[in-house]
C-alpha cells in the first residue's frame, strides 16, 4: 500500500451540502496527519477523490493558503505544497486542547481509538494466519515499521501516524482505514502537544515490533494485547502532562 491507499482513508467524498466547508475539513486532516507532507495531488484527482468541482476545491485551497497551511504555486512545476508543520510541543497548548475536548470526550476518543486499532491489528493477524496476507503487504509493513523506527524527533510523529494507519490499510477495507483515520484525527492534536521523548520513542520501537511480530506470525489475540499496551503508554502519558502542577 502507497499514498494512495492513505489518502483513500481521509480523502472520502463529501457531501453537496456542505461542499466548501466538508473539503477544507478534508484537506486539513490529510495535512494534519502528515498523509500529503509535501505535495497535494493534482487538482484532476483530488476533484474526482472529493466528488466535488474543480471550483469548489479551488476555493478550499484557496483558503487553506489564505490560512497559511499550503502555497499555491503556478507553472509547470507549480502545485499546491504544503506549509504546515506542528507547532512546538507546550503544556498549554495540551491543556487548551483537552480543555476544548473535554474530559468525558477525551476518555471516549481514547477507548474509540483502543477499539478500532486492536481491531485492525486483529483482523491483519487473522489475514496472516489464513495465508491471504501477500509478500507485498508483509514488506509494506514491514517498511513502515523500519520508517518510525529509524524517524527523527521531527519526523516521528508523521511516520508513527504513517505505520499506525498502514496496519489498517493493509486489511484491504477501506471503511476500516477511514475509521482508524478518523480515531487518530481525534487525538492528533493532543498527540502533537506532547513533547517528542527519546525515552519513549526507544519503548515504543519495542512495542511497534511486537505488534508486527504478531501479525506477521499470525497471533491475532497477541497483535490485539501488543496494540492494546502500546495505546495504553500513550495513554499514560497524556494522564502524565495533564496532571496539575504541585
Amino acid at each position: 500500500m502507497d499514498e494512495s491507499a492513505r489518502l483513500t482513508a481521509v480523502l472520502r467524498p463529501v457531501r453537496s451540502g456542505n461542499a466548501f466547508e466538508e473539503t477544507v475539513e478534508r484537506l486539513l486532516q490529510a495535512i494534519k496527519l502528515g498523509v500529503v507532507a509535501e505535495k497535494l495531488p493534482p487538482e484532476r484527482e483530488l476533484a474526482v477523490r472529493l466528488g466535488i468541482s474543480r471550483v469548489t476545491l479551488r476555493e478550499a485551497i484557496r483558503a487553506l493558503q489564505e490560512a497559511g497551511y499550503l502555497d499555491v504555486r503556478r507553472g509547470r512545476y507549480g502545485g499546491a505544497f504544503v506549509t504546515y508543520t506542528p507547532p512546538p510541543p507546550r503544556s498549554e497548548d495540551l491543556r487548551k486542547a483537552v480543555a476544548d475536548m473535554g474530559a468525558d470526550e477525551l476518555a471516549d476518543a481514547l477507548t474509540f481509538r483502543l477499539a478500532v486499532e486492536c481491531g485492525a491489528a486483529q483482523v491483519l493477524a487473522a489475514a496472516a494466519l489464513a495465508g491471504e496476507l501477500t509478500a507485498e503487504r508483509r514488506d509494506m509493513l514491514r517498511h513502515r515499521l523500519a520508517e518510525v523506527n529509524s524517524a527523527s524527533p521531527d519526523d516521528y510523529r508523521r511516520l508513527d501516524t504513517a505505520f499506525h494507519l498502514a496496519i489498517a490499510e493493509l486489511t484491504g477495507s477501506p471503511l476500516l482505514a477511514a475509521t482508524c483515520a478518523d480515531a487518530r484525527l481525534r487525538v492528533t492534536d493532543l498527540l502533537n502537544a506532547i513533547p517528542v521523548l527519546q525515552r519513549n520513542i526507544e519503548h515504543a520501537a519495542v512495542q511497534h515490533e511486537a505488534i508486527v511480530t504478531a501479525i506477521l506470525t499470525g497471533d491475532p489475540d497477541a497483535a490485539g494485547r501488543a496494540v492494546a499496551e502500546h495505546l495504553e503508554g500513550t495513554a499514560a502519558l497524556l494522564r502524565g502532562f495533564l496532571l496539575p502542577r504541585g
